[in-house]
């Protein structure tokens, strides 16, 4: 085993990696850039080398950087968690010719399966089953648009070489199949430096169920069973679970074995997924994924295992820690993915500092399940602590939240209750947007495919019917404490009532109106206070009910009574913003502070504004151009993912204030449209 090893990541997949590391005694090495300094897996690590800019491509992507620190470090071997260089082919290539074990698969394992085409190719000759499709050499649009029509619409172009959703285009019909063909292609270069493409046929509503497998140096192949990633937004995984339910056991056993085919067929080594796109009992082989899958922390939990521990045995050179017959299924475990991120702008990703952050009670990383013990009733995998800041740089993940139960119901349940505990402030979250999707019929029953978003959508976004009253009342009572008064502050306590006489009278009530304006929904609201000596009421909607409240003494926390109704709640103020967590639901009210929010950046009258911080790739108008509503004006990449910002009302073009190349902040404005 090593003795010391190198993590070339950055997040919550390097702390995760760090965990095991340390329950096994091996010293650990952190690299990190500029905007990671003082990031949570930098501390997680015994050592830590600096690496280079805030960019992925001045730091976790320059190969020759993390050689030298690793080389420098005395590590013995290098793992690359998933994302950055964990499939990159000269990575692994550049460790083994220094003399670092790549914890990971041969570069000819990576170099086969990189190419999506050149894996259908191995895959057939396997006798893996296949999608309809093209993957061939010709990249030629006019043959690809031949192959496509051939082929029959919808069709979904891939990016040969991508992954994660990157690079990927549904396209219905054959009119508007060159302008997502330059999409693809442009989106692909820009994320992988490669933008070949291929052709499927897209499949109406399918499954996407994934099998994880595990090889040794000693011929030993087995897998691990399944995982259904059905539930996705924008191609990316949002929730998953393990097992993949409703499979039979003859069709899992087949899915392992075609699974463990695939792997064999490329003599592949370490960890690797499988994925597979199913409808009905049929299933096709998608792509193989040559590293740790994000999601693996649900095969831990079922199987009792830990799979970076099996990464590092098998790259020293051990043999699988067990047989295919040894490996058992025990209860169910889903994992929902925490993001900073705004779902109601289509999941455009959030930035800002995590200026409060509370997660359910659980476990951290790695739990007893690996040594066959009880598995923790919730798993928290996070890269970020509060006061840590969500930058433009990387993934926006916060965290991976792991439920377990003895069943599916179980594991849903205990999954509902931990994203109600999940309390962060700053960036926009996904929080509600999971807690809708958990608590939906179609993912409760089961009823799992990869258009379940977009097919419940009505349902997911509806407005939502949350207790304000309730939480109106905690923020007044937050209100009231941080002025001093009332029941469970410090002048309430005071000997004398002439120490706290902002709501005392010596004759007659005290009336007071405050103003808050509920940031959700932008709607003003007025909820006024009375004091009658010793009675208190609070007015809100032409309603009047007995109110009392108090602060619990813990960090946040208030209780208050309005009419017969006991609520209880944590409330974080962040300046003038009152933030309430209470029943399971969060609130955001700005207390007398009426400055209009800016209105959303595609409904303002002549003027668009960026959406999110990046960088403009395409500007597609000039001065004087005539446009109708929709039609796309620039064209923007944040996080390796495109977003088309369009017209929101006909007009012309008076001006666009930025070219391509152009970095921009999050709210600038990009260019002055002239409504007609």
């Amino acid at each position: 085993m090593f003795n010391k090893i190198l993590i070339a990541n950055r997040g919550e997949i390097a702390c995760r990696v760090a965990a095991t590391c340390k329950r096994l005694g091996i010293a650990s090495v952190a690299v990190y850039s500029d905007a990671d300094a003082k990031a949570k897996h930098v501390a997680a690590c015994d050592e830590a080398v600096h690496i280079g800019g805030p960019a992925a491509a001045e730091s976790y992507l320059r190969i020759e950087r993390i050689i030298e620190a690793a080389r420098a470090s005395g590590a013995q071997a290098v793992h690359p968690g998933y994302g950055f260089l964990s499939e990159n082919e000269d990575f692994a290539e550049a460790c083994k010719a220094a003399g670092l074990v790549f914890i990971g698969p041969p570069v000819e394992a990576i170099a086969a399966m990189g190419s999506k085409a050149a894996a259908k190719a191995l895959m057939h000759a396997a006798a893996v089953p296949l999608v309809p499709g093209y993957h061939g050499d010709d990249q030629s649009p006019d043959l690809l648009r031949r192959e496509a029509d051939a082929i029959g619409y919808p069709v979904l172009l891939k990016a040969s070489a991508g992954g994660g959703g990157k690079g990927m285009r549904v396209v219905e019909r054959g009119e508007d199949f060159a302008a997502a063909l330059a999409s693809c292609k442009r989106e692909a270069a820009s994320s992988f430096g490669n933008d070949r493409v291929l052709i499927e046929k897209y499949l109406t509503r399918p499954r996407h169920v994934e099998v994880q497998v595990f090889a040794d140096t000693h011929g030993t192949a087995v897998y691990l069973f399944d995982r259904d990633c059905s539930v996705q937004r924008r191609h990316q995984k949002v929730l998953e679970e393990a097992p993949a339910p409703g499979l039979s056991d003859a069709l899992r056993r087949a899915m392992g074995e075609a699974a463990v085919a695939a792997a064999r067929a490329v003599d592949y080594v370490g960890a690797g997924t499988v994925e597979f796109i199913m409808t009905g009992d049929d299933f096709y082989f998608m792509e193989m994924n040559t590293r740790l899958q994000v999601e693996h922390p649900v095969t831990e939990m079922v199987t009792g295992h830990d799979l970076v521990e099996w990464q590092l045995r098998v790259a020293a050179g051990e043999p699988l820690p067990c047989t295919q017959q040894q490996l058992q299924l025990t209860g169910h475990a889903i994992e929902a993915r925490l993001y900073a991120e705004h779902p109601a702008r289509g999941f455009l990703p959030s930035t800002g500092t995590l200026k409060h952050v509370r997660m359910p009670d659980g476990v951290e990383f790695v739990t007893s399940a690996h040594a066959g013990g009880p598995r923790a009733p919730v798993r928290i995998d996070s890269g970020v602590r509060e006061g840590d800041t969500i930058t433009p740089f990387y993934d926006p993940m916060i965290a991976k939240l792991i439920a377990y139960g003895a069943s599916r119901t179980d594991a849903l349940q205990r999954m509902s209750r931990a994203l109600q505990a999940c309390e962060v402030v700053g960036p926009h979250t996904n929080v509600e947007f999971l807690r809708r999707i958990v608590a939906s019929e179609a993912f409760a029953s089961g009823d799992l495919d990869t258009g379940l978003i977009e097919r419940h959508r009505d349902a997911l976004f509806a407005p939502s019917h949350k207790p304000l009253d309730a939480a109106l009342a905690l923020a007044c009572a937050a209100l009231l404490e941080r002025e001093g008064n009332g029941e469970g502050s410090a002048a309430a306590r005071a000997s004398s009532p002439w120490d706290a006489l902002a709501h005392w009278r010596l004759n007659g009530d005290y009336r007071r109106t405050f103003n808050w304006n509920d940031v959700e929904s932008d709607v003003q609201l007025a909820v006024t206070f009375v004091r009658d000596r010793d009675v208190q009421e609070l007015e809100y909607a032409d309603r009047r009910a007995p109110f009392a409240w108090w602060a619990s003494g813990a960090p946040h926390e208030y209780g208050a009574t309005l009419g017969h109704t006991r609520v209880t709640g944590r409330v974080f103020i962040d300046g003038d913003t009152f933030h309430v967590f209470c029943r399971g639901e969060a609130f955001a009210f700005e207390w007398q502070n009426l400055l209009a929010h800016a209105a959303d950046a595609e409904h303002g009258e002549g003027r668009l504004t960026a959406p999110m911080p990046g960088k403009v790739i395409a500007v597609l108008v000039a001065s004087g151009t005539k446009v109708e509503k929709g039609t796309p004006l620039i064209v923007m990449e944040a996080m390796k993912m495109e977003h088309t910002i369009g017209a929101p009302a006909a007009g012309t073009v008076a001006e666009v204030l930025y070219e391509v190349g152009d970095q921009v902040a999050d709210g600038a404005q990009l260019l002055v449209l002239e409504s007609e």
